[in-house]
């Protein structure tokens, strides 16, 4: 071991050590306050003094209890922290920090040296910092600078300097196994030991390894809107987790994970990436998929169709009558024009139009639908469209009372209260004393009995009427929205221009939808819109920042919702137009449609070309199955050139395939995924394959992202990265469409090390754009 090496060790067993100590003190105190708050929660009435004789002894009382309170909130707040800590310096035994900067302060003559690591750490003092959390300001430098001048913002101004030099570190139970004085932002020693490694069930944080065009994404924090379009394995998703935990580290006095969230494209990527923020000591944010949302508000409602049945449809209908009429529907309903339709159309129902529903009691009419209208139309005009709404609840409401009255009188009253079982009896007395505090003697005159029976069932049979009223489930919201396809040619009074293509059969399809009480995952986001608008905005304020994960697969429609839904939200959009795989996609050929959704001032957006998850022959290849390919460069890591291989049958295929994952987990892969085009072909697959152990089908509803070998439709494999891939059947027979071509590259780039090729007879004209050598065919 040289001399330098030697030092650096002995300064890595020195802070070890320190964090061996701080250890053992923050197990003591964690201890402790466990036990506080035990202790606490098990004697909390004890040291409560309940009397509420006076208002002086009520006020004691409740006083005592706030006190009590107060003191188990501190010790779990206390235990919490100091827990939190406890796991951070345990993650930090492992690896204390990656790297260090060597930086000289303008106005100084002083080298001062700043190890870089996941966490903070001071001496014992508190006042010396041994290690600088890799999101502190100086870290900056690290990630963004190369030896020479540099400078870093701090909350009292920049900072300028000179870095003098910059090393990276691997760690490895204790001991420095390398250490790197490099030139470059990070070095691709750092880069292949991470990319060389296999992968497993869940990603993890790439502090160690941020490019200085991902810590762009991270530490940026202007405007309201931050588009990142990103080839495929440029480092999008792990960018943007990073960000989240930067974000909870530089504000998070006003900033929690509870107030961030995430719209990901499936559970499983939710799985998937649920490990990066505690590697990091954060907490997870809220994590949901867009589906997810609209089946809580649609899914009472309607039979709901999920976004890749609709997507499957696309992929796998193309001979059905009505595939071209469902095709124009989901383009034009993912459009801004039809976003501007459905505001056109709710600004027409200030004056006509509005469709209610009749209520009913014990079978009776106590309002017609055509009553409500004319109340409705009736009232002052000069009111907000929510003002009169409101206006229409208040006189439902009216009627409602006025029915109470009525029926009181009403023989079935009796009839029930006669039927009443002991227990039911003691239920009402129980229930009158505690809501209105009625006593016993109240119950003594049997007349009076009578009537506060009487009152409190009728009440009962009429609460159902009046929650509908309060939920406003008086507005025939289907009808609505069904009035805008009863007749083709009414769009003309809410559209500019001409109507869309294939509108009348668009009407019919959408009609007979609705009447079948289903909805079209393309009229989703639209009927939710117009009823929102209708009924009122369920905002969500308490939101600070949203992110949307494979961004391309959004309709403009859907933006535009979202901007609605999180007001107060500041929005982080990532995705690639190479892998926009949905029939909406030509809605939002790319992201320069956002860049109105908050204004140009608002809005920034960063470009990642350069792809890390792939070995370069990989890339080499994937590159040239898809227009502007050429802009995306490789990592410098070395593998084997893609292979296709063309089978003469299915018989053939399936015997070549269980060769291959033999071999391939020979080679230790963890992951290998054979991918296919949709899950109808991925369950032939399976069927086919079943010989294989320990295989896996991965469908649309899997929650867990899998390791070992699985079976997966294309579409779900977005986001996710394998050891090996393997496509199925790369024929022209299955990918011989232009529309394909994008899904076809999605599921090539979803290979880490290897990518293995097959094909039932003559392969997809795609590969005929791959560049030459960049695959063998046998």
């Amino acid at each position: 071991m040289d001399k330098g090496l030697r030092q650096e060790q002995e300064h890595l067993d020195s802070i070890l050590e320190t964090i061996t100590e701080q250890i053992s003190k923050l197990e003591g105190e964690t201890d402790q306050h466990r036990k506080e708050v035990v202790n606490i929660r098990k004697n909390f009435w004890d040291e409560v003094k309940v009397n509420t004789d006076s208002f002086d002894d009520y006020l004691e009382t409740i006083i005592s209890l706030r006190q009590q309170a107060q003191e188990l909130s501190v010790s779990q707040s206390s235990h919490k922290q100091a827990s939190k800590r406890l796991s951070t310096l345990q993650r930090m035994q492992e690896i204390p920090y990656f790297g260090r900067i060597d930086f000289t302060e303008e106005g100084t003559s002083e080298v001062e040296r700043f190890y870089i690591g996941v966490s903070t750490l001071t001496d014992a003092s508190g006042e010396n910092f041994l290690i600088y959390d890799w999101r502190a300001p100086i870290s900056s430098v690290y990630y963004d600078y190369p030896p020479g001048p540099a400078e870093y913002d701090t909350p009292g101004g920049v900072v300028g300097g000179v870095l003098d030099r910059k090393w990276q570190y691997i760690i490895r139970d204790g001991v420095i196994e390398s250490m790197f004085d490099t030139s470059i932002t990070i070095g691709d020693e750092i880069l292949q030991h991470v990319l060389g490694k296999g992968t497993d069930k869940h990603l993890h944080s790439i502090v160690s390894s941020i490019q200085q065009e991902q810590n762009q994404i991270i530490r940026y924090d202007k405007g309201r809107l931050l588009i990142v379009q990103g080839a495929a394995g440029s480092g999008k998703t792990s960018a943007a987790l990073q960000r989240i935990a930067y974000l909870l580290y530089k504000y998070r006095e006003w900033l929690k994970a509870d107030q961030i969230i995430l719209f990901s494209p499936n559970a499983m990527f939710n799985s998937y990436v649920s490990r990066v923020l505690p590697e990091l000591g954060e907490e997870n944010m809220q994590q949901v998929t867009f589906q997810e949302y609209l089946s809580h508000r649609l899914g009472d409602s309607f039979q709901l169709e999920d976004t890749y049945g609709q997507l499957e449809y696309v992929l796998t209908a193309k001979d059905e009558p009505s595939y071209q009429t469902r095709t124009a529907n989901i383009r034009f309903k993912a459009s801004l024009r039809y976003f501007e339709i459905i505001k056109a159309y709710r600004q027409s129902l200030e004056s006509s139009g509005m469709i209610f529903k009749g209520m009913k009691f014990r079978g009776k009419p106590i309002v017609t639908a055509k009553q409500i209208t004319e109340r409705f139309y009736s009232s002052n005009s000069s009111l907000r469209f929510y003002n009169r709404l409101e206006k229409l609840t208040e006189w439902l409401n009216e009627r409602i009372d006025e029915t109470e009255k009525v029926e009181l009188t009403k023989p079935w009253v009796q009839e029930e209260i006669e039927l009443l079982s002991k227990d039911d009896y003691q239920k009402a007395y129980t229930y009158l004393q505690k809501k209105h505090g009625y006593t016993e003697e109240s119950f003594d005159d049997y007349e009076r009995e009578s009537k506060l029976l009487s009152r409190m069932l009728v009440r009962k049979k009429l609460k159902p009427l009046r929650e509908s009223i309060k939920m406003l489930r008086f507005i025939d919201m289907k009808g609505i929205y069904k009035q805008l396809f009863a007749n083709p040619l009414q769009i003309n009074m809410w559209i500019d221009g001409n109507r869309p293509k294939k509108w009348e059969d668009i009407c019919l399809l959408t009609v007979k939808m609705l009447d079948e009480g289903k909805l079209f995952y393309e009229d989703a986001t639209p009927f939710l819109l117009l009823k929102e608008l209708i009924q009122g905005f369920q905002t969500n304020v308490s939101i600070k920042h949203v992110l949307v994960d494979e961004a391309q697969d959004y309709s403009p429609f859907q933006f535009e919702f979202l901007k609605r839904l999180f007001p107060s939200a500041r929005m982080t959009v990532l995705g690639d137009f190479n892998q926009a795989i949905f029939a909406h996609a030509s809605e939002m050929a790319d992201f320069h449609t956002l860049k109105g959704l908050y204004g140009a001032d608002e809005t920034h957006t960063i470009n990642l070309t350069r792809s890390y998850r792939s070995t370069k022959p990989i890339v080499d290849f994937t590159r040239g199955l898809v227009s502007g390919g050429e802009q995306i460069t490789a990592f410098e890591r070395d593998g084997v050139v893609p292979v296709l291989t063309q089978v003469s049958n299915r018989d053939e295929l399936h015997h070549c395939i269980t060769s291959k994952i033999a071999e391939l987990k020979g080679r230790q892969y963890n992951t290998i995924a054979v991918i296919c085009k949709s899950a109808a072909e991925s369950s032939i697959a399976y069927d086919a394959l079943r010989g294989i152990d320990e295989m896996k089908l991965v469908k649309s509803g899997s929650i867990e992202y899998e390791q070992g070998v699985v079976i997966i439709p294309a579409y779900l494999a977005k986001g996710i990265e394998f050891d090996a891939v393997i496509i199925y059947d790369a024929s022209v027979e299955v990918y011989g469409n232009e529309s394909l071509r994008r899904l076809f590259y999605t599921a090539c780039t979803r290979a880490m090390h290897h990518l293995q090729l097959y094909s039932i007879g003559k392969p997809s004209s795609f590969l005929l754009n791959a560049a030459t050598g960049s695959f063998i065919q046998n």
